[in-house]
């Protein structure tokens, strides 16, 4: 059985390294992620790091800190990169929280300041109106949008 900590890092690691395959075989086949914008299972939390990672050029990724925790792993971590829809550059600061099964991250959840972020990547907009509940809405809609766009073009993320 793998150590929790070390599997965070190796997901990390691999993130900055915009290496979605490493960091997909972090994942269980059953993964369950969660964030502010996106709760995906499966395939969709795959094609959803490729995406991602295909998308941000300037992406850096600092890991802080992780520590064990009683149901595997916690992660605080950074995201530096400049936001494609509006050319924006985002400093974004997350807290994950892993689960395990088999060796493998079977439940991960991202949280932060969707306010924050919100006002980084999407300017005037953003800062009026990153704390309305139906914007969030909108947000997440959108980003789910082109996350289905992405799946469409990447056969290997589809159900068959």
């Amino acid at each position: 059985m793998s150590d929790p900590v070390e599997t965070v890092k190796r997901f990390y690691s691999a993130f900055g390294e915009r290496d979605h395959v490493a960091m997909n075989a972090c994942y269980h086949p059953d993964i369950q992620f969660r964030d502010e914008l996106f709760i995906l299972q499966g395939k969709r939390v795959f094609a959803m790091w490729h995406m991602l990672c295909a998308g941000a050029p300037d992406l850096t990724i600092k890991l802080v800190a992780v520590e064990a925790t009683i149901k595997g792993a916690r992660a605080n971590w950074q995201a530096l990169y400049t936001f494609g829809a509006t050319d924006r550059v985002v400093l974004n600061r997350i807290t994950a929280e892993f689960e395990f099964k088999d060796g493998l991250i079977i439940h991960h959840q991202d949280d932060f300041s969707f306010w924050r972020w919100s006002r980084q990547a999407l300017g005037l907009g953003g800062l009026v109106l990153g704390w309305n509940r139906s914007f969030r809405k909108r947000v997440a809609l959108a980003s789910n949008r082109t996350l289905d766009r992405f799946i469409a073009k990447h056969p290997e993320y589809q159900d068959s």
